[in-house]
């Protein structure tokens, strides 16, 4: 979201961390998973930071929780390593809450990253970054932060 609100301005970890309250370290661990993943691009060094590998309107929220969040058993029945409940083999919560986090998935895969940051002028207030150098050419697609559909996430 940091970088749909500042296109055109590559945004760098300490700026989302100071913004958004968030440790430095954690931030760089989700960065580089973001980058293997080609939702962004980052560059290390003194001119270094980050935008978006594609337009916001290509990345589906959903998508992204699932990355971060999907490994994370919902419940102890959920954990195939670590499950001690004594009710998995006649528990019939269980897939219900099965198909209660399935479709929470599948309703933020019907969000986009646009859909969060077009428009919202109270998240602009808050991300806004000082004026940085301007990455990629502008054009639908390119993965530059400069117009409003084009950027996005981290």
């Amino acid at each position: 979201m940091t970088c749909a609100v500042n296109p055109g301005k590559s945004v760098t970890k300490s700026e989302i961390a100071e913004k958004c309250n968030a440790s430095k370290n954690h931030l760089g661990q989700v960065i580089r998973h973001l980058g293997r993943l080609g939702y962004v691009r980052a560059m290390r060094g003194r001119n270094g930071g980050m935008y978006l590998a594609m337009p916001a309107d290509e990345i589906r929220v959903g998508a992204v929780f699932r990355v971060f969040e999907s490994d994370l058993p919902f419940a102890e029945c959920f954990d195939e390593k670590e499950n001690n409940c004594p009710l998995i083999d006649s528990c019939w919560l269980r897939p219900a809450l099965h198909m209660a986090v399935e479709s929470f998935y599948e309703t933020l895969d019907g969000i986009r990253l646009s859909d969060l940051v077009e428009g919202n002028g109270k998240l602009e207030d808050l991300l806004n970054m000082p004026v940085g150098k301007a990455m990629g050419s502008g054009r639908k697609g390119d993965g530059g932060c400069i117009a409003r559909g084009g950027a996005g996430l981290a």
